[in-house]
């Protein structure tokens, strides 16, 4: 009865952890035209005569445009640190901020601190190799004192917000000449835009 119960839990959360980075983008999209849409569709209607259907949601997408222009100039990365930072003193919700900003900073394209290097790694069955995302390194120390320096890949299983963590060791991944959004594209495709041919990356390339 308890591996039932164990089951159910596992099922219940993988299927949270899919359904609700679908649920808060939509929400949090639909929040942002309802809002637009309200606000500019009177101030539309006057000026053009007659409603205009979707100006919210155009004007909603001009506003994550250039709100994602506004963050990467210097100026609009040092009013959003200070905005981080004020953010961060609230009780409460600072907790709940800084865990959904880590999580999707964790899977952000620009983000070369979660994911260092996109490669191919064995995994499961022998013989059998999939993409992962070279996020770090560890030293597995074992009874007898000896460590054993191991990297840590993350393997995604379920589109890209789902997959196992595996340790091997370096000499066991194959680096690939692939960048970390190139590889963000592949695994959101299906493997649909891998290319034709794979060229491995030698780990000296980027001494020389």
């Amino acid at each position: 009865m308890s591996g039932i119960r164990r089951q159910l839990q596992i099922k219940f959360v993988t299927g949270l952890l899919v359904i609700v980075p679908i649920a808060v983008t939509v929400w949090t999209f639909w929040q942002l035209f309802t809002f637009v849409d309200g606000l500019l569709a009177p101030m539309a209607a006057d000026t053009l005569g007659r409603h205009v259907p979707g100006v919210g949601l155009l004007v909603a997408i001009l506003l994550v445009l250039l709100m994602g222009i506004f963050a990467t100039n210097v100026v609009g990365r040092r009013v959003l640190g200070w905005l981080d930072s004020l953010l961060y003193r609230i009780p409460i919700f600072r907790n709940v901020y800084s865990a959904v900003k880590q999580l999707l900073n964790a899977f952000s394209p620009d983000n070369l601190v979660a994911f260092k290097e996109f490669v191919v790694v064995q995994h499961g069955e022998k013989g059998n190799y999939c993409f992962g995302f070279l996020t770090g390194e560890v030293a597995l120390q074992r009874g007898s004192g000896e460590t054993e320096p191991l990297v840590a890949v993350y393997v995604p299983t379920n589109h890209l917000y789902l997959g196992d963590i595996v340790l091997v060791r370096r000499e066991d991944i194959i680096l690939t000449r692939l960048t970390v959004p190139q590889g963000i594209q592949i695994i959101l495709s299906g493997g649909i835009s891998i290319p034709q041919v794979l060229r491995q990356k030698l780990p000296d390339m980027d001494r020389r």
